[in-house]
């Protein structure tokens, strides 16, 4: 059985995660060491389905884009990946609009590879990706994925933390629950 948040909105969650951080009750992602690799993973935000393999978002996903990019926004975000569709692109836009970086492009069909060029980048990492690619990729990182991703479910936020000493896993949650 799965609870909703309590909190009213983003900025209220993002509120109390960073507090949590500090107060030392979550696993701090790059607060204890400066030469951490965070990856924020998060699948694509809902979308509007249109009959082709390649649908944009729709309202509701344009709405859950913008809470990314507001739960992020303090981050320290350097990078933005993205997989060549129109629906992980403008769930992106607007945490490079805020950020002022370029989204760059990964295959996800070697996510191996991408996973080793993100472990040797230093930085903060946000990954827009897919329901089967984003645990794959947590997995390929060496992070703990938790179940498979469902068909409807868009409200995962991924924090993958690469130390010298090892990795630890983070899994949120953000926008409007899943009512799977």
């Amino acid at each position: 059985m799965r609870r909703s948040c309590p909190l009213g909105s983003v900025a209220t969650l993002s509120r109390v995660v960073f507090a949590l951080l500090a107060f030392g009750a979550l696993p701090a992602p790059a607060v204890a060491q400066a030469d951490a690799v965070v990856v924020y993973l998060v699948r694509h935000s809902e979308r509007a389905e249109d009959g082709t393999n390649d649908p944009p978002i729709s309202q509701a996903g344009e709405e859950r884009s913008a809470q990314v990019a507001t739960l992020l926004q303090d981050a320290g975000i350097t990078h933005i990946h993205t997989t060549d569709f129109k629906r992980t692109r403008a769930t992106g836009a607007p945490s490079a609009a805020m950020t002022g970086l370029q989204m760059e492009l990964y295959d996800p069909r070697d996510l191996a590879a991408f996973a080793g060029q993100l472990s040797r980048t230093p930085g903060r990492h946000l990954v827009l990706g897919h329901s089967n690619t984003t645990p794959q990729l947590v997995e390929a990182l060496g992070g703990d994925p938790g179940t498979p991703i469902e068909e409807m479910e868009y409200d995962r936020l991924y924090i993958v933390t690469l130390t010298a000493e090892g990795t630890s896993t983070v899994l949120l949650r953000f926008g409007s629950p899943y009512q799977g």
